[in-house]
């Protein structure tokens, strides 16, 4: 996720109804709602949820498909890890290591990253005994 998208979509959760329209939609899961059960649950008038709706979409942040007569918006799930992957991508790196307050999925990435791009002591003795005995 870029800065400009980022900033789009924090810009779109900035607003009180809308935050709690994601956050509703987020617990919905991916059956998401009718705008009809939208409206009934957040006691929002209709004109003002279709607002609410459409800057949503536009920032990407959720989705609505077509079933039969009905729309259901859902929460985009990969738009919302994107937003929080992009806000916590740099989580301690200037301290070196990660401090307990920081998120939990802060620390085991940056590790699996780290053991994914070097190899480990063993693999790398083990290469150096396979060189010297060729």
């Amino acid at each position: 996720m870029d800065s400009s998208t980022t900033i789009r979509a924090l810009a779109a959760l900035a607003q009180e109804t809308r935050l709690a329209l994601f956050r509703l939609l987020v617990e919905q899961g991916p059956a998401g709602l009718t705008p009809g059960r939208i409206a009934a649950v957040l006691d929002v008038p209709p004109a003002t949820l279709s607002f609410h709706l459409k800057e949503l979409v536009n920032a990407d942040l959720i989705r609505a498909r077509q079933e039969s007569r009905f729309i259901h918006y859902s929460a985009d799930f990969e738009a919302m890890n994107g937003l929080v992957a992009y806000l916590t991508e740099n989580c301690c790196r200037a301290g070196g290591a990660c401090e307990p307050a920081c998120a939990a999925d802060c620390m085991p990435e940056r590790v699996a990253r780290r053991a994914a791009t070097r190899p480990t002591v063993r693999v790398a003795r083990t290469k150096r005994v396979k060189r010297r005995a060729a």
